[in-house]
């Protein structure tokens, strides 16, 4: 089955659209949807796999599943060279899941800032994007990775826990797709 971009870049404009024409009383101090518009718009490209490769986010090959309860994160694609970045149209990871035909689905962004003096017991500059703060600071994930804050987004399918929490309930991992214990 050929997959085409144009339903896609539609409705992506779409959506744009109507978060930049949203009244400024409802965008925030912020602009969140400015800034929520500037995801979707730079994401939109990458509901295809191979552009986000492409693109340099680096695919892992285990789906991330929520060890302590429900939902996933699904499949991380790194692209480090946005590491520290507060740009809401350069995320540091996309997020995919199956999609029941042996493709990959984009459901969520990750923005990852690594925490100024690395000690998980100060949070003095915690960061901020679309009027909302980070998560952490956290020790690395993998040796080498640096404590750090991090933001999700689940712009592309809904979370019924809300748009910035770690995992998706409605995310699930197929079995054998998780990183052995």
């Amino acid at each position: 089955m050929v997959r085409r971009l144009a339903p896609v870049l539609t409705i992506a404009a779409s959506l744009t659209l109507a978060l930049v024409a949203a009244p400024a009383a409802e965008a925030g101090p912020g602009d969140a949807a400015a800034a929520t518009a500037a995801t979707y718009e730079a994401t939109a490209a990458y509901q295809l796999h191979a552009n986000a490769v492409r693109a340099g986010y680096v695919p892992d090959k285990y789906c991330v599943v929520n060890r302590a309860g429900q939902g996933a994160l699904g499949y991380p694609h790194f692209n480090h060279a946005y590491d520290n970045s507060l740009d809401p149209a350069k995320p540091a990871a996309l997020f995919y899941e199956d999609d029941g035909r042996g493709g990959k689905r984009l459901v969520g962004v990750q923005w990852l800032v690594y925490d100024r003096d690395q000690n998980t017991a100060t949070d003095d500059d915690r960061p901020t994007l679309f009027d909302t703060p980070f998560t952490g600071p956290r020790p690395g994930n993998f040796p080498g990775q640096p404590v750090h804050y991090a933001l999700h987004l689940w712009l592309w399918k809904k979370n019924p826990l809300g748009r910035y929490e770690t995992y998706n309930p409605k995310v699930a991992c197929l079995p054998g797709t998780t990183r052995p214990k």
